[in-house]
């Protein structure tokens, strides 16, 4: 089998699903890309076994149809030190021998049977579907990726929980310290479901959704979920369980309520951490009618730091950490 694509096109994929293999695989073919090529169209997977990445790509040109899996490390160091140009490629299906030709050489690596390669699994006919902007869906796990847990004892904590229902969309993150929910009102399904996306594909969406524009597909029922945006599909295992009442947590008519400019208070606290404990990060804040006031100490090392912000807030002086 003979194809021919483009170099940076290839690399580009490659290096988009290349996240999702494990530095050690308990199954040695899972160290592979999986290349499969169908109607001049070549589609590459890439898996740890929960979690699986398929990309496709348009070849300038191909010969037959036919599916091989290659070194992932290996492909993907050799095409990142060439220059953009087209890529043939030669596989010899009876020896799996894979010889790629470029502009001034060519390489010759060693391939596998694809048929080793673990099955797709997928969503049952009882599944959930949505559709959310990509970059809201990024927005929501970027404020709440941060607050998961790494808890052996409470799996489900080592997720990002996405509360579906016929209002709107809530996407949570806890570690039992802290809890963030972020709402997204103007997406809604058809009736109540929700899902625990482990952390690890949830990292994965983070690094491939800017890759794209538009809406996301997302598919999911009892054990599995399917994202689907652009030249991209993302098929993982869901952390089974119930989701503690994150409601609960939250207290009711809180009479505290502070209105501040986030990027000030941003730098502010990046300014002020830099003098707090190495041991603790502590930092203080002190609110009062219309001001801030942020600090931080660092005894062992006779270090401080203090700084105030305007803000809008009318009630008791308080005193957080």
């Amino acid at each position: 089998m003979i194809f021919n694509i483009s170099s940076s096109l290839l690399f580009s994929r490659l290096q988009a699903i290349s996240r999702v293999i494990n530095s050690k695989n308990s199954l040695p073919i899972l160290d592979c890309f999986l290349f499969r090529i169908e109607d001049s169209v070549l589609s590459i997977t890439a898996s740890d076994s929960e979690t699986t990445m398929v990309t496709t790509a348009n070849l300038n040109s191909s010969d037959s149809e036919g599916a091989f899996a290659v070194t992932s490390k290996t492909i993907l160091d050799a095409l990142k030190e060439l220059p953009e140009q087209p890529l043939d490629f030669i596989v010899d299906f009876e020896t799996y021998a894979i010889t790629v030709k470029y502009q001034n050489g060519v390489y010759s690596l060693p391939g596998q049977n694809a048929d080793e390669f673990p099955q797709l699994t997928t969503v049952g006919n009882d599944a959930v579907h949505l559709n959310i902007d990509g970059q809201v869906l990024m927005g929501g796990i970027n404020r709440t990726f941060f607050a998961t847990a790494d808890d052996e004892l409470r799996p489900v904590m080592n997720g990002v929980y996405f509360d579906i229902t016929p209002e709107d969309i809530t996407i949570v993150a806890s570690d039992g310290h802290k809890l963030v929910r972020c709402k997204i009102l103007d997406i809604h399904g058809e009736e109540r479901a929700a899902f625990i996306l482990p952390k690890k594909p949830a990292s994965l969406l983070k690094s491939l959704l800017p890759k794209e524009t538009g809406g996301i597909d997302i598919a999911f029922d009892q054990r599995n979920a399917v994202f689907t945006l652009g030249n991209y599909r993302m098929v993982c295992r869901l952390i089974e369980g119930r989701y503690p009442n994150y409601n609960s947590v939250i207290p009711q008519n809180n009479p505290y309520k502070v209105t501040i400019d986030r990027q000030q208070l941003l730098s502010v606290l990046r300014r002020v951490s830099i003098f707090s404990s190495q041991g603790s990060s502590l930092i203080k804040l002190h609110v009062q009618e219309n001001m801030i006031t942020v600090s931080a100490q660092d005894i062992d090392f006779s270090t401080s730091a203090e700084e105030t912000l305007i803000c809008q807030y009318a009630g008791d002086e308080m005193s957080i950490g």
